[in-house]
C-alpha cells in the first residue's frame, strides 16, 4: 500500500523487476508467480503494558518457496507496514540469488517504537509475536528463518530462539529457527558486522576493476576515496570502519538529528563514543555540524554510502547528488526516479540486492553451523596450524635461516571460526560482483547494474522453478 506521499516500496521493486524482466526470455507465467507474495500473515495480538493492554500490529511475509527455508529479518519500527515487509522480503530473495544462498525471501516487522518500552515490555512483544509465528508455522528451521534488522539484535533473537525452544522441546535443530544470535547462543563469530563487512568487500572488488572506474570517472582502488555513510547503526558503523581501516577518508557521517563534516577524516569509533556522551553526533570536535541529514548526502565526494532507510534519495534530491558512486547499504534507499536521474548522468549505482547480502550470507553460515553441531575450525585449526609448522621447519632446513616473531606467528596461525567467516563472505561478494558484471557487459541494453543484478536473480529463481517441476 501507497504511504501517504503515494510511495509504494514494494512497488518500486516490482518496477525494478519490470524492468529487468525485459532482458529475460522466461514465460511471463513464471516472471508473474516470481514478482508476487506467497505467504503473508498479518496479525494483531494484545500485550499489557504497564496497567494497559496494547493491541500491537506486526507482520511476516513469506515471499518466495522456490528454495527452503525461507530467510529474512525481523525490524520494530513505526514505519513498519504490509508494503514495506513485502518489498523486503521479496528484495531478500532477489539478494540470496544473486549471492548463492539457498533460501526463499522472507521478511517480518512489529510496528512499535522500541524506545518507548522497557527492556521487560520489548521481551514480552518479542516473545509473544514468536508464539503467534509457531502457531501458523511461520518459522522453523526448516520452514523460515528469522534475523535481526532494523531496531532488533543478538538480544531480540536470543529470546525468539528460547520460546522457540520452550514451545518445541526436543527439537535437535531448535538452533537453526533464528539467526543473529549471540554467540554463546549458537551465534556465529562475525555475524554482527557481515553486511558492513560484504559492502566493503563489495564496493572494494568495484574499485578494482578498471572499467567501472573509468565509467565512474575516478582512479582505481579504494584508497584515499573521499567516503560519505548515512547511518550510525550497525550496518552504517561497520561500514565506515571497514571503509576507513581500508584506506578511504570518512569525510562525513548522518543520523537522524543531523551530520557531521571534517575534510581530514573522521574516526567512527570517536564519534559513535561521542554521542553516547552527549546524545547526539553534533558539535563532534574539529568537525561542522550540518542541520539537515539529507544535506550530508548531497556533499562533494566519491562515494556516498545510505546505510538507514528506504527512499532517502529520491526524484527531488537525485541531481543534487555529486557522489561518483552510490553505494545502497540500507534496503531501497533510492527510488526508481533517482534511478533515472543516476543512469542519465553516469553516477555508477551498486545496488542493495547485491551489495548488503553480507548479512544474509553470514546467516546461512550460522544456519549450517546449527545444523551441523559444530563450530567453524574445530576441525581442522590444529591440522593447519602443524601443517604450517612442518612446511615452515623444512624451508628453515633448506634455507638456514629462522623466522621469528610475528612473521612466525602470522605462518603458523590456523583459522579461527571469524577467519573462515569472514573467507566464505569475501569469496561470496567477489564472486557476485563479477557475475553482475559478466551479465551487464553480456547485453549492452542494460541500462544499470541494479537491473543486471535483477536478471541474475530473476534467472536462478526461474531455473529453480522449472528444475522442481513446477513449470513444464
Amino acid at each position: 500500500m501507497p504511504t501517504s506521499e503515494g510511495y509504494s516500496f514494494f512497488g518500486a521493486v516490482l518496477a525494478n523487476f519490470d524492468k529487468a524482466a525485459k532482458f529475460t526470455t522466461w514465460d511471463p507465467g513464471i516472471l508473474e508467480q516470481i514478482k508476487q507474495c506467497n505467504s503473508v500473515y498479518r496479525m494483531q495480538f494484545p500485550v499489557k503494558i504497564g496497567e494497559k493492554i496494547e493491541v500491537i500490529e506486526a507482520y511476516r511475509v513469506q515471499h518466495s518457496h522456490h528454495k527452503t527455508p525461507c530467510k529474512g529479518g525481523i525490524r520494530f519500527s513505526t514505519t513498519v507496514d504490509l508494503d514495506e515487509v513485502m518489498a523486503l522480503a521479496a528484495l531478500m530473495t532477489y539478494k540470496c540469488a544473486v549471492v548463492n544462498v539457498p533460501f526463499g525471501g522472507a521478511k517480518g516487522g512489529i510496528n512499535i517504537d522500541p524506545k518507548k518500552y522497557s527492556t521487560y515490555e520489548l521481551e514480552k512483544i518479542t516473545r509473544r509475536y514468536t508464539h503467534e509465528l509457531i502457531k501458523k508455522n511461520f518459522i522453523g528451521p526448516g520452514i523460515d528463518v528469522p534475523a535481526p534488522d532494523y531496531g532488533t539484535g543478538e538480544r531480540e533473537m536470543a529470546w525468539i530462539l528460547d520460546t522457540y525452544t520452550s514451545m518445541k522441546p526436543g527439537e535437535i535443530d531448535a538452533l537453526g529457527c533464528v539467526t543473529g544470535k549471540p554467540v554463546s547462543q549458537g551465534g556465529v563469530r562475525g555475524r554482527k558486522e557481515a553486511t558492513g563487512l560484504g559492502i566493503f568487500y563489495g564496493i572494494r572488488e568495484m574499485c578494482s576493476i578498471p572499467e567501472m572506474m573509468e565509467k565512474a570517472g575516478l582512479p582505481v582502488g579504494i584508497e584515499g576515496k573521499r567516503v560519505i555513510v548515512q547511518g550510525l547503526g550497525n550496518v552504517g558503523y561497520h561500514t565506515a570502519k571497514f571503509f576507513r581501516q581500508g584506506g578511504a577518508k570518512l569525510i562525513a557521517l548522518a543520523e537522524y538529528e543531523g551530520a557531521i563534516f571534517k575534510e581530514e577524516g573522521l574516526n567512527e569509533d570517536e564519534v559513535r563514543e561521542h554521542r553516547m556522551k552527549t546524545g547526539s553526533i553534533l558539535h563532534f570536535p574539529g568537525a561542522t555540524n550540518i542541520a539537515r541529514t539529507a544535506e550530508a548526502l548531497e556533499l562533494d565526494c566519491d562515494i556516498v554510502i545510505p546505510a538507514a532507510l528506504e527512499n532517502v534519495i529520491n526524484g527531488k534530491n537525485a541531481p543534487r547528488i555529486k557522489a561518483r558512486i552510490v553505494a545502497e547499504a540500507a534496503n531501497g534507499p533510492l527510488t526508481p526516479e533517482a534511478d533515472k536521474v543516476f543512469i542519465e548522468r553516469g553516477t555508477l549505482v551498486v545496488p542493495d540486492i547485491y551489495l548488503n547480502a553480507g548479512g544474509v550470507t553470514v546467516s546461512y553460515f550460522e544456519w549450517l553451523k546449527n545444523l551441523s553441531h559444530v563450530r567453524y575450525g574445530r576441525m581442522e585449526k590444529r591440522f593447519n596450524e602443524n601443517q604450517n609448522r612442518n612446511i615452515l621447519y623444512q624451508i628453515e632446513k633448506l634455507t638456514d635461516k629462522t623466522v621469528d616473531g610475528k612473521e612466525r606467528k602470522i605462518i603458523l596461525h590456523g583459522p579461527e571460526e571469524e577467519d573462515l567467516v569472514y573467507s566464505g563472505l569475501e569469496e561470496t561478494m567477489i564472486g557476485a560482483t563479477h557475475e553482475i558484471i559478466d551479465t551487464w557487459k553480456a547485453n549492452p541494453r542494460i541500462p544499470d547494474m541494479r537491473t543486471a543484478a535483477y536478471v541474475v536473480a530473476i534467472n536462478k529463481v526461474a531455473t529453480s522453478y522449472t528444475e522442481l517441476g513446477i513449470f513444464p
